[in-house]
């Protein structure tokens, strides 16, 4: 069933104060709301809901104001739905009249809404931030001319892969399975599989590795005995227990050089991407294309790109995305080398780094293309872009989006703030210089007064 209707009667209750009568009108979070068209949501949504019985669903303003302060703030479900009931600006701006002494929901509507909304719902949330940012004045309608593109990796919540460790889990997965399904198997290597995993990690730490992999050949070998015990003897085989058997049939089929490994039981779409950093030579995730513009570095397209597809060929698709977000295509890309040798769609004009015989004008336009650089390290260290925790292929490209949303909010509210700021120092100028000229006062005096405006500013 769809949600209520927004109550917006005009009365007030006598018990309880507004939240605009508690809150500072010129607070940042409630400038923002005023920058979002929340109407537009219901009525994007509201398809969502063909059934007309059972119980209603939540505001749709409620659940996109949630999924908005997850990601500006880096929180999870959990924490995201206890800060609300503690913050009267987060209330606010999800709509509500009164402070709420309650959850809003339970976390795990988050869930659920997130896989109902789907990939174009969160592409709705994107490019509402978008709108709201030229409304506030962060972007101008030029800036999205000139696009910049690179792409990162999204690593997954996972433990870093191990032989040993993926070898015990998925035989102990599998007997797990085939215990439910009511399946006697001749041995389950409970206690010799456990010793062997720890074993294999001890000689990995002594750097003793002919050792380590003779752990990890029992470990292979227990694991192919449980895998055609449960073949021999399963007759209608469940959904369940199918899905277990085909991952440590995949897993016990592997070896060191094949490619579209398996690195996560839980988690089998994770990829093993090499970026070439130092610090990090491999990261395991899925690869994630973004732009974002060139003067402001406000993010106008994301994408996730499973598959880890060379960068050039995520061209074509991340600019159909970002005519779809802003309406309209950019006329000059710019890029780093790693997307050489590609034809961008017509109307497009691709710039490459280090190219030369430039004019003057693209020459300083290409010194632009380094600001996604800065973008991608606020993404991972003030949003959630360094780990996802969302399940599946689908929980990946819903993630990635996100991310791109709550950067272009907290953009949105920085700008807000330094507005606010200035805003404050010409007020408080302003007053100075109109006591001096009413009557010349000393500059001591002259610093009490403008602190005094500034107080109640």
């Amino acid at each position: 069933m769809g949600p209520k209707p927004a109550d917006e009667r005009a009365d007030q209750d006598l018990f309880r104060t507004e939240l605009l009568n508690l809150i500072n009108q010129r607070h940042e979070l409630v400038r923002l709301a005023a920058l979002i068209d929340w109407q537009a949501f219901e009525a994007e949504w509201s398809p969502q809901f063909v059934s007309t019985t059972g119980r209603p669903a939540l505001p749709t303003r409620l659940m996109a104001a949630l999924l908005y302060l997850k990601h500006m703030y880096a929180l999870s479900d959990e924490d995201v739905c206890e800060g609300w009931r503690e913050n009267p600006y987060w209330q606010h701006f999800s709509g509500e009249r009164y402070f709420q002494h309650e959850l809003p929901c339970d976390p795990s509507s988050l869930v659920r809404w997130r896989q109902r909304i789907g990939e174009a719902g969160c592409e709705w949330l994107l490019a509402h931030s978008i709108e709201a940012a030229r409304k506030g004045g962060v972007i101008k309608r030029q800036s999205l001319d000139h696009v910049v593109l690179d792409t990162t990796v999204q690593p997954k919540a996972i433990a870093h892969p191990t032989d040993s460790r993926l070898l015990n889990r998925a035989r102990e997965q599998l007997v797990e399975a085939a215990q439910d399904a009511r399946i006697e198997l001749r041995q389950s290597y409970a206690r010799v599989g456990k010793a062997a995993e720890h074993q294999a990690g001890r000689y990995a730490h002594a750097k003793q590795y002919r050792r380590m992999q003779r752990e990890i050949r029992k470990l292979r070998t227990w694991l192919g005995r449980v895998i055609r015990d449960v073949q021999r003897k399963a007759g209608e085989i469940g959904p369940e227990l199918k899905a277990k058997l085909d991952i440590a049939t995949r897993l016990h089929a592997q070896k060191r050089g094949d490619k579209n490994k398996l690195y996560a039981l839980h988690a089998p779409e994770a990829e093993c991407i090499a970026k070439g950093k130092a610090r990090t030579p491999y990261e395991f995730g899925v690869k994630v294309s973004i732009a974002v513009t060139a003067q402001e570095g406000l993010v106008v397209g994301m994408r996730s790109m499973p598959g880890n597809p060379y960068d050039g060929h995520t061209v074509g698709s991340q600019l159909e995305q970002v005519g779809i977000l802003t309406g309209q295509a950019p006329k000059i890309v710019l890029a780093d080398r790693g997307y050489r040798g590609v034809e961008p769609p017509e109307g497009t004009r691709l710039l490459i780094s280090h190219t030369r015989r430039l004019p003057k004008r693209l020459k300083k336009l290409l010194k632009r293309r380094q600001v996604v650089e800065p973008m991608i390290g606020h993404m991972k260290s003030d949003g959630l872009l360094a780990k996802n925790w969302l399940k599946g292929a689908s929980g990946d490209a819903l993630h990635a989006i996100l991310c791109g949303a709550g950067h272009n909010l907290r953009m949105i509210l920085a700008h807000l703030r330094v507005l606010y700021c200035a805003l404050l120092g010409l007020i408080a100028t302003a007053a100075t210089l109109a006591l001096r000229k009413a009557a010349p006062i000393s500059a001591p005096k002259a610093f009490i007064a403008r602190r005094a405006v500034l107080a109640q500013g």
